[in-house]
């Protein structure tokens, strides 16, 4: 009787699985040939029973990952750990590929001994193109808010310029509107250029000149602006710690940002309040994963509060957002606070916003604590002027001849060229040169960044100015520049110009640390970061890509010495991304990070320089004895 039940109950289950046609499920022998086929199966992969029963499994996957052992390593995973799964591309009856979730279980005797294997294949392509379209959407959706708003505020900066231009046109003879005309059209562009220097920071694209800074000598700088700023119905209430560790930052930039969240907290404060400014020091340990992106270590943190009406949780969830504001049209770009997030996490640092409606707002910035270092005071001149001979390299003709009359009008000795090739024939041709000032985007090959680093190696001591409106692919990891290194952001008026000039060439030039600077290509966001993190406290300088794409921009304009590429890309393979960073950077040593044990495919067409598999998951261990395999050595130790 138990006898005719069992057999009873494996028939119920055998229908059960027969009739499944969502699911992918049959069994394995031993060796990974197909034992059983459900319909599921047949629906999912095109073979009928009797065409695949007796065949190997391996028949269902793609040439490549044959080629690369997947389906053993698949086998030999599921023997050892009872279970494998993954998800990649599947093979059909008809050669099409399909995108499979797949489960591969052991299946073992009474005794314990392995007598074949269960195999669960469910076709996810249609889900994943849904889950695509959806990411597009969302992205159409930011890029829509983003473009409005940005269309909606330099239309309105557009008309005052032109507006006030067209006045200076029609009144040649009134003295008096002309003089307002011009100050109105000036404000109009420096207010549109302030608005583009919030889109970088928001977008992490600026570039940044940081130093390290006494945190609380700043903020105490600070406070007086704070208070004219603030009016006499808001207090200001300074709580510095007296031990406060040195931050490595751009210190112009915390000003602009300590005012952008006092204008907020004014603001938020219509019948008066205090505004508090707090600095103290921390560690973030293990459970730092709450805030985004900052890994363990110690912090000095600049929190700013008030005692305003606070905001609702719909507001607080959107509040970095670009473009996203509750004032009222017309008094304010919505830009403020998207601005303070992209210049914390372009410094290494992060961002904890906590407000309650009718209880106040908090905002408090987190940044990495840096070694003090001596401050180079440069010899303070009383006129902006020189006749030191200056190397001006520009591709728009227009800004070079205002920029060089500029120079000339303060007496320097002008050299100009458009691109960076003649620029440094020019040099090679000339040993008089004591500044370079050069454009960051050039044609003919060689972007500022490129023209400087030659220049240098030619000229150790020559300073270089750099001039730039969007600096993404100019400066390696956070945008930091180095001794002898200064920049002047693009729009930039003729006091700006004298200022910077004079004060580089006053500045005692010390010889620039050696950089190894590592190329790292994942488009996992999370991983990427944590893997920059950890390279960046091994010392190296880090530039990051998230696809294939935006991995060769910066394979072509980088200096590199080692890159980090994963197999799997979303726009692409990492082989290809290596074997055009071997083109540009003939022997760079290459790491290929991959989720398959050995991916023998990866190294096909790679030994033209060092290269190594690591295999992940993979610790700090294990990528620091990969490092050594190809002769990298990290330059913190």
């Amino acid at each position: 009787m138990a006898t005719d039940t069992q057999w009873l109950r494996q028939l119920q289950f055998d229908q059960l699985v027969s009739g499944i046609a969502d699911y992918a499920i049959f069994l394995l022998d031993r060796d990974g040939h197909v034992v059983t086929w459900n319909e599921g199966a047949e629906r999912i992969k095109g073979y009928r029973r009797d065409e695949i029963v007796g065949r190997h499994f391996e028949l269902f996957y793609t040439p490549e990952d044959r080629a690369a052992g997947v389906p053993r390593h698949a086998m030999e995973t599921a023997r050892a750990h009872g279970k494998f799964e993954a998800e990649a591309w599947r093979l059909r009856k008809d050669g099409s590929r399909f995108f499979a979730n797949v489960v591969l279980e052991a299946v073992n005797d009474a005794s314990g001994e392995l007598i074949g294997f269960a195999k669960i294949t469910r076709d996810m392509t249609e889900r994943r193109a849904m889950e695509a379209q959806l990411r597009q959407a969302q992205k159409m959706e930011a890029i829509g808010q983003l473009t409005g708003g940005v269309a909606h505020d330099f239309n309105n900066l557009l008309t005052i310029i032109i507006g006030n231009l067209d006045i200076l046109g029609r009144e040649p003879h009134d003295a008096e509107r002309r003089r307002r005309a011009i100050e109105a059209a000036m404000q109009g562009a420096q207010r549109a250029a302030t608005l583009t220097q919030q889109l970088l920071a928001f977008s992490r694209r600026q570039p940044l000149n940081p130093r390290s800074t006494d945190v609380n000598k700043l903020v105490w700088q600070t406070a007086e602006m704070l208070r004219r700023l603030l009016g006499e119905t808001i207090a200001l209430d300074l709580r510095l710690s007296a031990d406060a560790w040195h931050v490595r930052i751009d210190s112009h930039q915390l000003e602009s940002t300590l005012l952008n969240l006092a204008v907020n907290a004014r603001d938020a404060m219509p019948d008066g309040g205090t505004l508090t400014l707090e600095t103290f020091n921390t560690t973030l340990g293990r459970d730092c994963l709450r805030y985004e992106g900052a890994p363990e270590g110690e912090y000095v943190v600049v929190s700013v509060s008030d005692t305003g009406t606070g905001m609702t949780g719909d507001v607080l969830e959107h509040a970095f957002e670009p473009f996203f504001t509750t004032k009222p049209q017309g008094k304010g770009t919505g830009l403020g606070l998207s601005q303070v997030y992209g210049f914390v996490r372009q410094s290494e640092g992060t961002v904890a916003l906590t407000s309650e409606v009718g209880e106040g707002t908090k905002v408090a910035l987190y940044f990495p604590r840096a070694v003090p270092e001596k401050e180079i005071v440069p010899e303070v001149r009383p006129l902006a002027h020189g006749s030191e001979r200056i190397l001006l390299v520009e591709d728009e003709e227009g800004v070079r001849v205002f920029t060089a009359e500029v120079l000339r009008e303060l007496g320097f000795d002008v050299l100009e060229a458009s691109d960076g090739p003649s620029a440094l024939a020019l040099l090679r041709r000339d040993p008089h040169v004591a500044l370079l000032l050069t454009d960051v985007g050039l044609p003919g090959g060689l972007n500022g960044r490129q023209v400087a680093e030659q220049a240098r190696e030619l000229r150790p001591e020559l300073r270089v100015l750099f001039t730039t409106g969007y600096a993404r692919q100019a400066f390696a990891g956070d945008g930091s520049l180095g001794p002898g290194y200064g920049l002047l952001r693009k729009p930039y008026l003729r006091a700006e110009v004298a200022a910077r000039v004079r004060e580089l060439l006053d500045t005692p030039v010390e010889p620039r640390r050696e950089t190894t600077t590592a190329l790292i290509v994942e488009d996992e966001p999370l991983l990427r970061e944590m893997l920059s993190s950890v390279l960046k406290s091994l010392g190296f300088e880090v530039v990051e890509a998230s696809g294939a794409a935006e991995a060769a921009e910066l394979v072509a304009s980088s200096v590199l010495h080692v890159a980090i590429i994963d197999q799997s890309l979303g726009d692409g393979i990492g082989e290809n991304v290596a074997r055009l960073a071997r083109e540009h950077h003939p022997g760079i040593p290459i790491i290929m990070a991959t989720g398959f044990a050995k991916d023998a495919l990866v190294l096909q067409g790679l030994t033209t320089g060092p290269t190594v598999v690591l295999s992940k998951p993979y610790s700090l261990a294990t990528l620091s004895r990969v490092l050594a395999e190809i002769g990298v050595r990290p330059p913190a130790l």
